[in-house]
Parts: C-alpha cells; sequence; structure tokens
C-alpha cells in the first residue's frame, strides 16, 4: 500500500515546481533525496537550498535547520522552507527562513542593487519599477 504521506509530499513539492517555472525559472526540478549528503527537495529557486513541507504539524525549527544544513550541502547561500497552508494553493504557501539568514539574504540585495544602482542608474530605475507592485 502507498504512503499517503509521501504521496503529499511528492504532490507539494510538484506544486511548488510547477509554481517556481511559471513565476521564476523555467528550470526548477525536483531533487533526487541524498540521504545524509541532501540537498533539499527543490532546485531552481534562486541562491537556495528548498525543503518543502506538507505537513499537519508544523515544526518549524526542524524545517529551518534542514534547509540550513541541505544549503551547506548544495553550495547554496541560503536555506529556506515553503510550508503548505492548509486548503490553500502554493502563492498562500509560506516561505521560512530563520532571521540569520533573511539579514544576510537583505544585505546581499541591499549590496547589490547599490552596486547595479552606481554603474548603471538607468537599468536599476528600469528593474527597480518592475519589482515595485503592490503586494
Amino acid at each position: 500500500m502507498p504512503n499517503p504521506s509521501k504521496a503529499k509530499g511528492t504532490a507539494w513539492e510538484s506544486l511548488i515546481v510547477g509554481y517556481l517555472r511559471e513565476h521564476h525559472n523555467p528550470d526548477a526540478r525536483r531533487n533526487v533525496q541524498m540521504g545524509a549528503k541532501d540537498i533539499g527537495d527543490i532546485d531552481g529557486y534562486y541562491l537556495h537550498a528548498t525543503e518543502a513541507k506538507a505537513e499537519k504539524s508544523i515544526t518549524l525549527s526542524d524545517y529551518i535547520a534542514q534547509a540550513n544544513r541541505e544549503a551547506v550541502h548544495a553550495g547554496q547561500p541560503f536555506g529556506c522552507a515553503v510550508v503548505k497552508r492548509r486548503m490553500k494553493g502554493v502563492a498562500d504557501g509560506y516561505v521560512v527562513r530563520d532571521v540569520a539568514t533573511d539579514v544576510r539574504l537583505m544585505n546581499r540585495l541591499r549590496d547589490m542593487e547599490a552596486a547595479l544602482k552606481s554603474v548603471a542608474p538607468a537599468a536599476f530605475r528600469l528593474i527597480d519599477a518592475q519589482h515595485r507592485e503592490a503586494a
């Protein structure tokens, strides 16, 4: 008899990959599990090792510890968990990381934006305008 929890997790991973392919990276894909050196469930979320979680009981500390460990294995600077929100689709799920990881990500974004703005201000303004749509 198939494992329903595994099937639910696989379905969630597949939905995330579909969303990433449409909105972020057409090359996103599910990873093959690597055991002790696992590199996350999904490849293709820029700069991240991604853990997909679709569980009734949410344990954020476990998810983040796992994502951060797998980011090291994957050679990615950031780890995150994409947690399913009950009765909602992928766009309403949660991307979760610890504050230290988020601050490192925001510092990188800030520094990269400052660099682009200094060497190509017109390109910066164009990209900035494209990404300022309201949530």
